[in-house]
């Protein structure tokens, strides 16, 4: 009687061995321990056995049972790891490859954004004038994008600049706002460092204002410059040099107009020549406007402590969205935010081209 256990054993563990997968195991062990299974039976036919053999007879089929069940946990075991090294295989990504040098095949490629190409342009056509760029945040205290720049609460001037207004930073009770323009920067550097100072500042800005011409968010470019000698004299100079190479129109005419703004005294627009007609720059015998400029106010320079009666310098400020419509005659704002590609590949500048002043004219 034990050949016969011994036979069954081999049998079913050869065909343990041989199951190709977890679906042919399950059968085996189906057949071999399951409700009619071959173990199954054998334990089922000890009644049959002589007792004084029955005990003997109980214990050999149990241990062949015990080695089955091993056997089929171990080929399992096996099975399951051939499955799931063939999914892992069969799903694997290589994200070693090596970054495109080029679009693919029928891909066009992309460009640079008239926004960031016309900050690049600024920052070069400035640079070589001896400015750097500063920077500043975009949540600003009302102290620094308001009272700093004397503009107190009362001051008619903040309707002009109605925004998105935050709760107070901290519980410290300061109201804190979207900043309205790039100026705070200015007293933030004044702040911050020893005149003589001269950078621009570009950057977002925020107001609650939408339409073709006029956008939430927007972005202003700030110039400051604080001297000994600084002069209306180095102020004129220094823009109309700036709009001449910006426009590559060597001739542009460039005007400079009374006006108020409560951080500069004397305040000025500057307006430059166009034809209103067709709209071309420096034809005809309109005048546009482009930017506000002015003398820094002693107030705004008292209050970044700069002495008043030392120091004295000119600061202008002018929308970089405005003067890329000029440059490249876009209509409208709102394409500017929009995300289409093909107005991008339109009016974007190469990727590998970066602006230099050759490109001014």
């Amino acid at each position: 009687m034990a050949d016969d256990l011994a036979a069954t054993q081999g049998e079913l563990e050869a065909a343990i061995a041989a199951a190709p997968d977890l679906r042919a195991l399950d059968a085996v062990r189906v057949g071999a321990l399951g409700k009619s299974g071959t173990v199954t039976a054998l334990l089922k036919g000890l009644g049959a056995v002589p007792p004084e053999e029955r005990k003997a007879r109980g214990a050999a089929v149990n241990a062949v049972k015990q080695a089955l069940e091993g056997a089929l946990d171990a080929r399992k075991a096996v099975l399951e790891r051939e499955a799931l090294e063939a999914r892992l295989r069969a799903e694997r990504l290589d994200v070693s490859l090596p970054a495109r040098t080029a679009p693919p095949a029928g891909a066009e490629a992309g460009a640079i954004h008239p926004i960031a190409r016309t900050v690049e342009e600024l920052t070069a056509i400035f640079g070589t004038m001896g400015f750097t760029v500063a920077e500043g945040p975009d949540i600003e205290s009302d102290w620094y994008n308001f009272s700093a720049l004397n503009i107190p609460g009362h001051h008619p001037a903040r309707q002009d600049q109605d925004t998105f207004y935050l709760p107070p930073a901290h519980g410290d009770g300061f109201e804190t706002v979207l900043r309205t323009h790039t100026s705070p920067v200015q007293i933030r550097t004044m702040l911050e460092g020893e005149p003589p100072i001269r950078v621009i500042v570009p950057g977002r800005t925020y107001r609650a204002d939408h339409d073709a011409t006029h956008s939430p968010m927007f972005h202003q470019v700030e110039g400051l410059v604080i001297g000994r000698d600084i002069t209306l004299g180095h102020l004129k100079g220094c823009l109309i040099d700036f709009l001449r190479a910006f426009f590559g129109i060597a001739e542009l005419p460039v005007r400079f107009r009374s006006s108020y703004f409560p951080f500069t005294e004397p305040s000025m627009e500057v307006d430059i020549g166009w034809d209103r007609k067709t709209g071309e720059l420096g034809k005809g015998s309109d005048w546009l406007e482009i930017l506000g400029s002015g003398m820094v106010h002693p107030k705004v320079l008292a209050n970044a402590g700069v002495d008043p009666k030392v120091w004295q310098g000119f600061a202008f400020g002018m929308g970089i969205e405005r003067i890329t419509m000029l440059k490249h005659g876009i209509a409208d704002l709102r394409p500017f935010y929009e995300s289409d590609v093909r107005w991008l590949r339109h009016y974007g500048a190469p990727v590998l081209s970066p602006f230099t002043l050759h490109d001014a004219g």
